[in-house]
């Protein structure tokens, strides 16, 4: 298996069976991450530097308009895909097997979780993997310590609050907040 067999079986949602090849190459990308993401956290990098180690962590070029501040952390990488304009704050872990996209101009808060794998719920298939995206679309801010869940795609200038865990869709030009998530009301052009 190559990083492009193993990316497109996990985009296409089909599970990863524990143990099995596709897990087992998992692990060999896990390492990688791994290696990268110390190196990028273990000291002081300019703006420019950091950009180039996050590109070498997704395996594709970002825009010099991107901002990470540093530490990040995930366990794949191979699967994040970034606009121009986006900003990471500190702490973000991003759990990406199942494919991460953040639309321009998106800000991500301190400590988010973007997870996109899920565990089989069956006990004696517990160790089979659910991959599914999260989609996240343009102009959209994540408050701190906000967690995103496998599958969900957040609309175009949504705001979530600090703190949500979001386990469903969350529409355009809305706010959503709290445990589970939900819509608290429509934003309007102005705020």
């Amino acid at each position: 298996m190559d990083l492009q067999g193993f990316l497109e079986q996990l985009n296409s949602g089909e599970p990863v069976t524990g143990g099995g090849e596709v897990h087992q190459f998992m692990h060999g990308v896990s390492q990688e991450a791994l290696r990268l993401t110390a190196r990028l956290n273990g000291s002081y990098h300019p703006p420019e530097e950091v950009r180039k180690l996050f590109a070498q962590i997704i395996g594709r070029p970002v825009d010099d308009s991107f901002t990470l501040f540093p530490p990040f952390y995930t366990d794949c990488g191979k699967n994040i895909h970034v606009g121009k304009g986006v900003f990471l704050n500190m702490g973000c872990k991003f759990q990406d097997q199942g494919g991460i996209y953040i639309g321009d101009g998106t800000f991500i808060g301190h400590n988010v979780v973007l997870a996109t794998l899920n565990h089989a719920m069956d006990p004696s298939r517990r160790s089979t993997m659910l991959p599914a995206p999260i989609h996240i679309g343009k102009r959209v801010w994540i408050g701190a310590n906000a967690t995103i869940l496998p599958g969900v795609t957040i609309g175009d200038g949504a705001v979530i609050a600090a703190g949500a865990v979001v386990t469903k869709d969350v529409p355009e030009d809305t706010l959503a907040g709290g445990v589970p998530a939900r819509i608290l009301r429509k934003l309007g052009n102005s705020e």
